[in-house]
């Protein structure tokens, strides 16, 4: 029922001029899903209050609860027709006295770790793109049908939206800042197994999926007493996010899988000196994929020490620096990384294999992220202590990678296998950092056990070919005019 629910609502919003794609779709669904969610929780919680003869304390005023404005109900327990709001009369109720309320949360509440500080937050950061009073309407009837009360009902909604976000990231509209295959999260968060008391940390959020898939690890990974899922509820899962809808669609990602008031921030991360970053500030995970091929502002960069233009390498840096002593972390990046031969690309190498153990990487094929072209790797090292050998794998599937055919839990199963014992194979090997060039630390992956790889030619070699042809085709053009 639910699914057919989120494809009726995509239809409802379809329709109307404000809303042209899919990232459009799952922002307004997004706003009007939360507000149900919330109703849903605040009669919840008023229950079990009631249950022990305790007053609760609604944190929505009477006129704005989703009963009042949304879903007013008849004798029937259907929707007053009468009473509910729509045409320009729901948009003007909307845009003019809804929004401007909710976003007054982010002043009143007691800090930025409440559930009301995060409706101000997700308020004050987007609008209503609905346009048409009647189209909106219709996707409100709809959501008012979905339930967030049991389990079962949070973990159907959750995947739905999992299901949501990929269709965005497959739009190929910037896909890969909010989706990350979650095979591959789950192979990451599986090497590094956080531990239920430690903080795992993501500085550029997106849609939250490493934070989401290291909350079910840690809640699969033994029996939870009430203070451990306390623990995982307030006081382990931690994130930034620099864009408006990447961090709403996180915060409610992670809302839908059952962490209440989530622990991210909408910030940039980069604009942060790291030089001020302090023991209290550090974690001892940090799982992330953080964006590549972006260019940073020179006064960005100058909160590293390292200054480099490469929004990446820039993030590689935090991500050291903010890992507690004996921390671990899971990284993609782009396979240039281990080979660039500029001075910012090796001065960062040269910090990463000397402040931490790089023990492994995971090389991954082309088309592993849909609609972005680029190879990448995944770094997974622990800080503390420096490296002495680095064990690679080199993922190298019998397919290619797209959007009908994307990686899978089953491809990554020897890599899981061997990366315990960090065995040889066919598709692993291990260097020794005594063994590469001082001056260059080049990490290029490049499998000793394959000879399929393309060999690049000398580049000196391509310019004396052409030089030839070029002198060739001057001789028949030559030719050709004492024929004339």
């Amino acid at each position: 029922m639910f699914e057919q629910t989120f494809k009726n609502i995509d239809d409802s919003l379809w329709k109307d001029a404000g809303c042209s794609s899919e990232l459009d779709y799952i922002e307004q669904t997004s706003w009007i899903l939360f507000l149900k969610y919330l109703d849903d929780l605040e009669k919840t919680r008023a229950l079990e209050a009631e249950l022990k003869f305790e007053t609760y304390n609604h944190i929505i005023a009477p006129e704005f609860r989703w009963e009042a404005w949304a879903a007013p109900k008849n004798g029937n327990g259907k929707i007053d027709i009468n009473k509910a709001l729509t045409g320009d009369d729901l948009i003007k109720f909307v845009n003019q006295d809804l929004f401007p309320y909710l976003q007054n949360f982010k002043r009143s509440a007691d800090g930025a770790d409440t559930i009301e500080y995060k409706i101000g937050e997700i308020f004050s950061e987007l609008k209503n793109r609905v346009q048409s009073g009647y189209n909106l309407r219709a996707v409100i009837d709809l959501v008012d049908e979905l339930r967030f009360q049991s389990q079962a009902e949070k973990h159907e909604m959750s995947h739905l939206y999992e299901g949501k976000i990929k269709n965005m990231g497959n739009a190929g509209r910037n896909g890969g800042e909010y989706y990350t295959p979650r095979p591959l999260i789950k192979t990451i968060v599986e090497v590094v197994q956080p531990q239920i008391g430690e903080t795992v940390y993501d500085g550029a959020v997106g849609s939250a999926g490493f934070l989401v898939e290291a909350f079910e690890y840690l809640k699969s990974s033994r029996q939870l007493t009430v203070a451990d899922m306390n623990t995982l509820q307030t006081k382990t899962f931690y994130g930034k996010e620099k864009k408006s809808l990447a961090y709403i669609i996180g915060i409610m990602n992670l809302i839908l899988h059952g962490i209440e008031a989530p622990n991210i921030l909408h910030t940039n991360t980069l604009s942060e000196n790291i030089a001020d970053i302090q023991e209290k500030d550090r974690y001892d995970v940090v799982l992330a994929n953080p964006p590549f091929g972006g260019k940073e502002r020179a006064e960005v960069q100058e909160n590293f020490p390292i200054r480099t233009g490469e929004t990446a390498f820039l993030f590689l840096q935090h991500f050291i620096k903010i890992l507690k002593a004996g921390g671990r972390a899971g990284v993609v990046i782009k396979n240039t990384f281990l080979s660039n031969t500029d001075n910012a690309a090796i001065s960062l190498r040269k910090m990463l294999l000397e402040s931490c153990n790089l023990h492994t990487v995971l090389d991954l094929p082309g088309g592993t992220f849909t609609g972005a072209g680029v190879k990448t790797v995944v770094l997974f090292f622990e800080k503390g202590a420096p490296t002495k050998k680095v064990w690679f794998y080199q993922l190298n599937l019998d397919r290619n990678l797209g959007k009908t055919n994307p990686l899978n839990e089953a491809d990554l199963a020897e890599f899981l296998s061997l990366q315990k014992t960090k065995a040889d194979s066919d598709n692993s090997w291990s260097i020794n950092i005594a063994d590469i060039n001082p001056e260059t630390l080049d990490l290029s992956a490049k499998n000793p056990n394959r000879n399929d790889e393309v060999v690049l030619r000398d580049p000196l070699e391509i310019l004396d070919e052409i030089q030839l042809l070029d002198e060739e085709t001057n001789e028949i053009l030559s030719s050709i005019k004492g024929l004339l």
